[in-house]
């Protein structure tokens, strides 16, 4: 049964993307349940980082669940309906106030590309496999969506990737710049944890307005919200956690902060 799996550990909030009959392809259910999922970890205050990943050992996203199309892509309303609800979910690890990591391991496709182009930051093991097969479907492919190619990878890599429908390694995915890390498959679950244990170790806000700054930076000038991106940043310095960074500086000893 195809499924969102939501699970705590520690300061990390993980959702795994369940279908591991067809790879973990995207149902609609599963599109329309993941901005609250994200949602839910974004305001509990004892999580600091978001990682998506997928069930198994196969596959991360192999794409939407490409059975569905006749029946929910079928007609113009139809199609409508399912684009808004993959949308909602492409702009959820956007909008989160928290980083969002994609721990990739194989399959990497379509849907499940542009998912993991819609987080902060990306890992991947030796054996990720990517592609944007759109033209190889006949499928239009949103502005916004090639957008969010385009800030991450470029002009010229995005449109070579939705042009030629390419296979792609690890290899080639960090030349391009769409993961940060390559690990053996067999680090990637420590590589993405140590990832989120620097993060869990540092302040909230300074991640939180980071984040948006870097999410408002890559908007047209007029989109930009730059107002609340200045009082995200003098919320940092008013912060009891700017007074305990000083105070552990000069103690020399770690930080702990409450994100307050």
């Amino acid at each position: 049964m195809p499924d969102i799996i939501t699970r705590i550990d520690g300061a990390v909030g993980t959702v795994v993307f369940s279908n591991p009959a067809k790879l973990n392809a995207m149902s609609m259910d599963m599109w329309s349940r993941l901005p609250n999922a994200v949602a839910e970890f974004d305001a509990n205050p004892a999580i600091r980082v978001i990682v998506f990943k997928g069930e198994g050992e196969k596959a991360f996203i192999s794409g939407a669940d490409i059975s569905q199309f006749e029946k929910l892509r079928g007609s113009a309303q139809a199609q409508i309906e399912y684009n808004r609800a993959a949308e909602s979910a492409y702009l959820a690890p956007m909008q989160a106030r928290k980083p969002v990591i994609a721990s990739i391991r194989g399959i990497c496709i379509g849907g499940g590309l542009g998912l993991a182009a819609a987080c902060d930051l990306r890992i991947c093991a030796e054996d990720a496999v990517f592609r944007m097969p759109a033209a190889r479907l006949g499928l239009g492919y949103s502005p916004n969506g090639v957008r969010r190619f385009m800030n991450v990878i470029g002009a010229a890599n995005t449109l070579e990737i939705f042009a030629t429908a390419k296979k792609f390694g690890a290899a080639e995915a960090l030349r391009m710049g769409f993961v940060s890390r390559v690990v053996p498959v067999a680090e990637l679950e420590k590589a993405t944890a140590e990832t989120c244990r620097m993060i869990a170790e540092n302040a909230p806000l300074t991640v939180a307005a980071a984040k948006f700054a870097v999410q408002q930076g890559m908007k047209d000038p007029g989109e930009r919200d730059t107002k609340k991106a200045m009082q995200m940043v003098e919320a940092c310095f008013a912060s009891e956690d700017h007074k305990e960074g000083r105070k552990a500086f000069m103690e020399k000893r770690t930080p702990q902060f409450h994100g307050r």
